[in-house]
């Protein structure tokens, strides 16, 4: 049985609790003799500027590179609200995508049959639910130069970023959306704003353009992001794969999150480009953050890191049996009215942390001898 070499990143707060779970169903998959891991810790985040003076190490930074693939926690909080801009915990993060090459972010929100009530939106609106939203990861105006807060006339300041695109920064990350799209439902809906802005109008044109040469099978919709925002409150199942920005897919992932009715269900992946060995760079994420209102309560919901896990299984180590293994004790699970306190409905007793955990693995127990 091959190895795989996993660089686990646990972060701050809730991070390391929810983690624990997901490296509970590791060694589940391990005591088995399905899949060995070869697990590596470090710290990133807060954790690691408290302990280092720096968000993100050169060491940790060269484990990922070395690793066939991240699992990555939660991190950030008010703890380090004071702290110089470039040495915040979310520096350490966005520095690390930038280091390993993750130009395209997979959020997929699905709508789980057990939790549609969960949900703001009525029923009808969002049963059977499954987009994915691909958003590009490092470049845009989180990346763009120049940048800063300089002091001008009368003593004010002016803040100022630049949010700019490549035709090959564009093309890249279209290609990903189609891909995808051809193995789902054959649509994507790219979101720009090209009516006030170049970069949208440039995104907009490559876009279309690798379309019409490359994937003339995909239906193609563009959109503006506040009418994309308004059509995913209005009318969510209208969509199948998003393509858009670094900006515009940081809050469109969160405002389709929110429909699966918690932010505590959703996982991420974030992907290179496959090198000359096959091997493509990758870190998966919960979509949540570190939620230090609730840190060492045992009632964080663990399911985004442990589908995060799954993701891992699928897009980086060719295990989709082993995925679509944690999928379904998931849904086992939430079948039977197993929920933490955020998706928790009054039926029975809310579990912890640790329980939800616990109780998944007792569902691969049953798939796994079926």
């Amino acid at each position: 049985m091959i190895s795989k070499n996993i660089l686990v990143l646990p972060g701050d707060f809730v991070g390391p609790e929810v983690m624990s779970e997901a490296l509970k169903v590791m060694d589940w998959f391990s005591s088995r003799g399905l899949i060995h891991f070869e697990i590596e810790k470090g710290l990133v985040g807060g954790s690691s500027y408290d302990q280092f003076g720096t968000p993100l190490t050169e060491e940790v930074i060269n484990l990922a590179n070395k690793s066939d693939a991240v699992l990555f926690g939660s991190i950030g909080g008010p703890k380090w609200h004071d702290v110089n801009y470039d040495l915040r915990p979310e520096k350490g993060l966005l520095n690390l995508r930038q280091s390993m090459g993750l130009f395209a972010n997979l959020r997929p929100a699905i709508v789980f049959d057990a939790l549609v009530d969960a949900s703001s939106l009525k029923p009808d609106l969002v049963h059977g639910l499954d987009i994915m939203i691909v958003r590009e990861l490092i470049g845009g105006i989180y990346f763009g130069e120049p940048r800063g807060i300089k002091k001008i006339k009368d003593n004010k300041r002016v803040g100022f970023n630049t949010q700019s695109y490549s035709t090959e920064e564009i093309v890249r990350i279209a290609r990903v959306a189609y891909d995808l799209a051809a193995k789902r439902g054959n649509k994507v809906c790219s979101v720009d704003k090209a009516n006030v802005m170049e970069s949208g109008v440039l995104w907009r044109e490559e876009v279309s353009k690798l379309r019409d040469e490359y994937y003339s099978n995909i239906e193609l919709e563009h959109m503006f992001v506040d009418n994309c925002s308004m059509q995913l409150v209005k009318s969510p199942k209208q969509f199948d794969v998003i393509l858009t920005d670094n900006l515009f897919g940081d809050i469109l992932s969160d405002l389709a999150a929110m429909l699966t009715g918690s932010l505590g269900m959703l996982p991420s992946a974030s992907l290179g480009s496959k090198s000359q060995d096959g091997k493509i760079p990758s870190l998966y994420e919960p979509v949540h953050g570190s939620a230090p209102d609730i840190a060492g309560k045992n009632i964080a919901n663990p399911i985004a890191q442990i589908l995060s896990l799954a993701m891992m299984l699928k897009y980086s180590l060719n295990h989709d049996k082993e995925a679509d293994l944690i999928d379904d004790a998931v849904q086992l699970v939430l079948s039977e009215n197993i929920r933490t306190i955020d998706i928790f409905e009054g039926v029975g007793n809310p579990v912890g942390t640790s329980e939800m955990g616990d109780a998944i693995i007792s569902k691969l127990e049953i798939i796994a001898a079926n």
